[in-house]
């Protein structure tokens, strides 16, 4: 794999319960609506769950996501071709926590806080709701 090691670590407080993070998190219509406008993999299961495997793409980026960990607080997904690494999530009330690690000419830092930052202004949406 071509590119740098890079590693990133990021927590956040969000006004939600742990209940509705973990939904965010595992549910993929949800998952679909936070991270757009990156796109999915054909035939994702309604929520993600341990020994899935799908493919996200980020323009032409693809990035392979193996599930390695889904329980009620956390989720590890291993992660091949446009990243070789793994991204974990843990969640609590109140609180989300991304580790992101690997290998990639992509800019995983800035992408990741994109990617807390839309997750933090989906779930003031649906706080709303």
């Amino acid at each position: 794999m071509l590119g740098t090691f890079q590693q990133s670590h990021l927590r956040i407080e969000v006004e939600a319960p742990l209940t509705v993070i973990r939904d965010s998190l595992v549910q993929s219509n949800k998952i679909r609506q936070w991270l757009w406008p990156q796109r999915f993999s054909a035939g994702l299961p309604e929520q993600l769950h341990q020994g899935l495997t799908f493919t996200t793409w980020t323009g032409p980026v693809a990035i392979q996501h193996q599930v390695e960990v889904a329980e009620s607080n956390c989720l590890r997904m291993l992660l091949s071709q446009g990243i070789d690494g793994y991204h974990e999530w843990y969640w609590g009330d109140g609180w989300v926590q991304s580790r992101l690690e690997g290998i990639s000419l992509l800019p995983l830092n800035l992408g990741q806080t994109l990617s807390l930052l839309r997750l933090r202004q989906f779930l003031e949406v649906e706080r709303e709701n």
